[in-house]
């Protein structure tokens, strides 16, 4: 499908010259990358607040970074994609309190965190999702990182395509595709797994207070997965990091800190996958089996890259926590 490209008013220009180069990251980075020649580009007369997009689909964003690159008459346009640009807004505690509480069914709860902060071009959908949530955001979280964390709580994520003119927003169950769509080295799949096993395994936790008075809290990892606060591995097993919140409120803040710190410094494994397409989405289950190894994973997908050079598409995804 080609690429659309609208002015700043969201009037269509037609589509994306031949000459396109196209890369776009969603999960990671959430931006996007266009290089066309600049004798194309002059023609078009494209511009700051430009929008390019796929229609059904959340591939696109605002043109908001343009360079001309003489030596090769190109012109390199960059961007946030439309999930990139909910990074761009933080969700504000309610002038009275700490931290903004929502509760309701998962759409109606987006649609109140959104707001009119990107004022028409966002519609969340109406219809309810079925989705149930009671959640306490983060104070002053972006509305992205706010949002996917609510909704990987009650195992959905947040759905985001461009139809009509508006980027449209919806909650959506995630779907395990393991079963269906486990890959390995028998699918003729290009695939990278790594089993990382140095990460930490008991977290001090560091408070508010000074020497002897410090809040102290001890984090361990246990054996099946799950943190506690017996400690499990010992002696050469054991690995220490420190993780220092002199701001925290009380115990159970410093924990709730504590958790979120650990959670990027235990063991993992991951998968990054190289094939042309496959029916997943950002918070998606896949699996993935190496028969060298024998190692087997089940994971989420956190990342997806589409790369476009002429007519010619790659897209590849990466798996992990």
């Amino acid at each position: 499908m080609d690429y659309i490209v609208a002015d700043s008013n969201g009037i269509e220009r037609g589509y994306l010259v031949a000459s396109r180069k196209i890369d776009i990251d969603i999960g990671d980075t959430n931006d996007f990358e266009l290089t066309l020649d600049a004798d194309d580009y002059r023609k078009r007369g494209y511009g700051f607040g430009y929008r390019f997009y796929q229609e059904g689909t959340e591939y696109g964003g605002i043109f908001e970074d343009i360079k001309v690159v003489t030596k090769n008459n190109s012109v390199v346009i960059r961007g946030f994609t439309w999930r990139g640009l909910l990074s761009q807004k933080i969700i504000l505690p309610p002038s009275s309190l700490a931290y903004l509480t929502v509760s309701g069914d998962a759409n109606a709860v987006i649609a109140e965190v959104l707001g009119d902060a990107f004022g028409d071009l966002y519609a969340v959908e109406s219809q309810p999702s079925g989705i149930s949530i009671s959640y306490q955001f983060d104070r002053f979280t972006d509305i992205l990182t706010g949002l996917t964390k609510m909704l990987s709580r009650a195992d959905a994520r947040l759905n985001i395509y461009f139809s009509g003119g508006q980027v449209h927003l919806e909650a959506l169950p995630v779907t395990d595709w393991s079963e269906q769509l486990e890959y390995g080295t028998d699918n003729h799949v290009s695939f990278t797994i790594r089993d990382y096993r140095q990460g930490i395994n008991h977290l001090v936790c560091l408070g508010s207070g000074q020497l002897t008075d410090r809040q102290i809290i001890h984090l361990y990892l246990q054996e099946d997965g799950s943190i506690g606060s017996t400690q499990y591995y010992t002696g050469l097993q054991e690995r220490m990091a420190v993780y220092d919140y002199s701001g925290a409120e009380d115990l159970d803040s410093l924990r709730e800190g504590g958790l979120d710190r650990f959670a990027e410094l235990l063991n993992y494994q991951e998968m990054s996958i190289a094939i042309q397409d496959i029916p997943v989405e950002l918070g998606d289950i896949v699996g993935g089996r190496e028969r060298i190894t024998g190692m087997v994973i089940k994971k989420p997908v956190t990342n997806k890259v589409i790369k476009v050079t002429g007519n010619k598409v790659e897209i590849s995804y990466k798996v992990g926590d």
